[in-house]
């Protein structure tokens, strides 16, 4: 109905009681370490919520969310999340779970030997064992059904946007693309991908600009550079690269003259096919005055109140967070890079050593070479070497 305070007002008030449940007896007395994990299969999906109790006390919950086929039962989704669950971690000294596992003992003696010391399965019955499980299988049972939902949600959005895009099935993977810099420095692109079940974080991607390999240094001329190392990838190795992993739709933060200069370039690597949508920012760049421009720069009408509108600047804001995290973790890395950076062998311990020996690189460059070498962990030739790199770059 658009009513979205209501919505929220009642998304405040289910998270709110989600809290209080999962908070409830999960401080046991008589469980001092156990790993609970609990699960809830529900039409083809799968849930499974793990409590940490350590000291008596719950050191946090997760949820995961397991891909199952529609044919797997309890036991063998259970056995093959465990397998994964405990790769690279080390198990409690007692596993909770909430239905038995086909092959307990033999998880049970894989996981022994992992850490050298007895671990237990058990599937509780009874007491304080069954509470802490039924409590964590409540808690999966509420999560998934808030995730399918939210999915639902999603499904109806990617829906939306391929009938406003004229796409024949709903987009399975879109990118969105956002440029960063300060005057042109640090500059860096950034890659976004959304697919059928949300945001795809494992394929973000980042994409560090190279200034000489740009003619004017505008945001335009970064968005072909980004998309040159992007497209021209795949079209090197078109015969063999997973077309799959083409995006059925594209979305760059800008105007007009981004839209012209993706469209152009995908065209020159024959994949003109694939759908571009820019967004420009609104009068006085506020939120929800944006305009979306489509093919042949024509604007796009989306309706103020519209949830697609709300998707979509969603994505643009993703996109936009992950390009300014990047490139401030590369401003922050060149404010810690000084001209020692370049000279060969010189690695990270030594140069500390250097610069809390003389206070600055410059104090470095005037040093001779006696007082160089008296510096711990500088070698005679390293020493040469460090005064060679700086006499002679004089």
């Amino acid at each position: 109905s658009m009513d979205f305070e209501l919505a929220a007002s009642l998304r405040d008030r289910i998270r709110a009681i989600t809290k209080i449940q999962s908070s409830q007896g999960i401080n046991p007395d008589k469980v001092k370490e156990a790993d609970i994990f609990s699960l809830h299969l529900e039409s083809g999906q799968a849930c499974v919520q793990v409590y940490f109790i350590r000291s008596n006390q719950n050191w946090g919950n997760k949820d995961y969310y397991p891909k199952v086929g529609i044919d797997m039962s309890y036991s063998e989704v259970m056995q093959a999340f465990l397998g994964q669950f405990y790769l690279n971690r080390e198990p409690a000294h007692l596993i909770l779970l909430s239905a038995e596992i086909e092959n307990p003992k033999l998880m049970q003696k894989m996981l022994t030997q992992k850490i050298k010391r007895d671990v237990r399965i058990q599937a509780p019955k009874r007491g304080q064992k069954k509470d802490l499980v039924q409590d964590a299988l409540r808690n999966a049972k509420e999560s998934l059904i808030q995730r399918m939902a939210e999915h639902s949600t999603h499904n109806k959005l990617l829906k939306a946007t391929a009938d406003a895009f004229g796409l024949q099935n709903s987009p399975s993977r879109i990118e969105i693309y956002d440029n960063s810099h300060i005057q042109g420095s640090h500059a860096v692109g950034a890659m976004v991908v959304s697919g059928p079940d949300g945001l795809i974080r494992s394929e973000y991607r980042k994409f560090n600009i190279k200034l000489d390999g740009v003619e004017k240094q505008d945001d335009i001329a970064m968005m072909k550079y980004v998309f040159s190392k992007r497209f021209k990838l795949g079209q090197k190795n078109y015969h063999d690269f997973n077309q799959n992993n083409f995006p059925d739709l594209i979305i760059v933060d800008g105007g007009k003259g981004q839209l012209s200069a993706v469209s152009n370039l995908l065209n020159e690597y024959g994949l003109a096919s694939i759908p571009v949508v820019a967004i420009a920012k609104g009068l006085d760049r506020k939120s929800g005055l944006e305009r979306f421009y489509f093919k042949n720069k024509s604007a796009l009408e989306i309706a103020p109140n519209d949830p697609l509108r709300y998707f979509f600047q969603r994505l643009r804001d993703e996109a936009h967070r992950f390009v300014i995290g990047a490139h401030r973790k590369k401003r922050s890395k060149s404010l810690s890079q000084t001209r020692l950076d370049d000279i060969p062998g010189l690695g990270s311990v030594r140069k500390h050593n250097l610069l809390m020996s003389f206070g600055s690189t410059k104090e470095v460059s005037r040093a001779s070479i006696n007082e160089l070498s008296a510096v711990k962990g500088i070698s005679k030739n390293l020493a040469d070497q460090i005064y060679n790199f700086f006499n002679e770059s004089n």
